[in-house]
């Protein structure tokens, strides 16, 4: 790639050197995310509110000086919009920055503005009745996930170098599996919640949406730390998460995941998963298959979850005034409000089941090798919002519930030449092993490395 031609599909490895001996001016990086913004915005409409970057000015200090991101419009951001992609906030402007915010722009990121989202994170599509649809950029009748979808589109097409994001039920690992990223939810309590709207407070997480691997390790290092002032954010140590990145699986134990519950899939998907486990084998891991299709039990109570707390945080607001949801949200805040105590008490207890089997689980195992969605990115017409959720959920909000370290990234791409993406999951606080996988994964493949047909 000529570097300087491409300014916008950098990776923040690429640009940091470029922007630090000076090769790169900060403001040409930005300048270069900010017209692709223009250009494509209109069309895949990514982004409900956009920051002009500053024209010049001195690069910062920090691991991110002079990066260009993009920020969900679930974050607090102090003087910009942050409507939580709802008509409810749709004036609310922030005094102060969220706690993951504020650790990227100390480290010197720009950021260019607030992603649309699905209505309050509750969906995978983000076909937003208020903001607008936003479209997937390797095909533009299809959805590109959700609820970070305008954060996944926006590094999938260039408009930045690298994305925030939250997941509750799969809601950064479905747009990066759809739009071909990397998404990458940490351990629960490893990136602090403080000033992001909840849609779970036993179930959401931060993280990141970037380019590649190395990247999503860049920005987990700055998000991460423990933060007295959340209450879900848990005081363990942080790893150098590139210090041994580069050391591949080599004896590494790795299980496939098999049986009914996961070959309820496109064959496509079935068939890259396979691939995967073979290159993980060849680069010295050991690959033992493993029936999970307990695993459904574990997203079903998710799904209960995810509802009754929702309907719970938007309690005042489903009763005052349903009709400013959009009709699928509301619907699943209905029946949220609609769960009995001992439905929730019984989710709950298969929480707390499901933590500890998978707690014994990763005693014999390092890594879990399974799809990141069971089809590709599905069609905007005629998709109905909550049977996507119901579909597009079942591999990725079992690490919710479980609060495990998850990864989405490129793992090929179907036969209509969408992306498929591939899911490797790991113990509590074990991130590190995860994003090694990663790494040597992507470097036997390099499937992140195509753009699509619209940028």
């Amino acid at each position: 790639m000529d570097c300087m031609a491409d300014l916008n599909f950098l990776s923040i490895h690429e640009a940091a050197p470029l922007l630090h001996d000076g090769t790169l001016p900060p403001h040409s990086l930005t300048g270069a995310c900010f017209r692709q913004i223009e250009r494509l915005n209109p069309t895949l409409n990514a982004f409900i509110t956009i920051q002009q970057p500053p024209v010049n000015g001195q690069l910062s200090a920090g691991k991110l000086a002079g990066i260009p991101i993009a920020v969900k419009d679930l974050f607090e951001t102090a003087g910009i919009k942050t409507t939580a992609g709802s008509l409810f906030f749709k004036d609310y402007v922030p005094t102060e920055d969220a706690a993951a915010v504020q650790k990227i722009k100390s480290a010197g990121a720009i950021v260019m503005g607030k992603t649309n989202t699905h209505e309050i994170a509750l969906g995978v599509t983000t076909v937003n009745p208020h903001y607008g649809i936003t479209r997937n950029p390797w095909d533009i009748t299809r959805i590109p996930g959700g609820s970070s979808g305008g954060s996944a589109v926006a590094v999938a097409a260039g408009m930045a170098l690298a994305a925030l994001g939250t997941d509750t039920g799969g809601s950064i690992r479905i747009p990066a599996s759809l739009c071909g990223v990397v998404g990458f939810k940490p351990t629960f309590g490893r990136v602090s919640l403080r000033g992001i709207f909840p849609l779970s407070w036993n179930l959401d997480h931060a993280g990141p949406l970037t380019r590649s691997v190395k990247d999503a390790a860049l920005l987990l290092q700055v998000m991460a730390g423990y933060d007295d002032k959340d209450a879900a954010s848990i005081n363990i140590p942080i790893d150098d998460y590139l210090l041994r990145i580069e050391e591949g699986v080599k004896d590494m134990r790795i299980v496939l995941a098999v049986g009914e519950y996961i070959e309820d899939s496109d064959t496509d998907i079935l068939q890259a998963i396979h691939e995967a486990a073979k290159i993980f084998k060849k680069a010295g891991a050991m690959i033992e298959q493993v029936n999970m299709s307990f695993l459904r039990d574990a997203a079903f109570a998710n799904g209960v979850m995810v509802q009754a707390d929702g309907a719970a945080y938007h309690r005042e607001r489903l009763s005052e005034a349903p009709e400013n949801f959009g009709a699928d949200v509301r619907q699943r805040l209905e029946t949220g409000r609609n769960s009995t105590s001992t439905e929730y008490s019984l989710a709950r207890h298969t929480q707390t089941e499901m933590k500890r089997r998978m707690e014994n689980f990763f005693e014999q195992y390092d890594l879990l090798l399974l799809p990141s969605t069971p089809i590709a990115a599905p069609l905007i017409e005629g998709s109905d919002a909550v049977e996507q959720a119901r579909k597009l959920t079942r591999f990725t909000a079992p690490f919710n519930l479980t609060g495990l370290p998850a990864l989405s990234l490129p793992g090929g791409f179907s036969k209509d030449g969408l992306p498929i993406g591939l899911q490797i999951v790991s113990r509590a606080w074990n991130e590190s092993s995860v994003l090694r996988a990663g790494l040597a994964y992507e470097r036997e493949t390099n499937w992140g490395a195509r753009r699509p047909p619209i940028v």
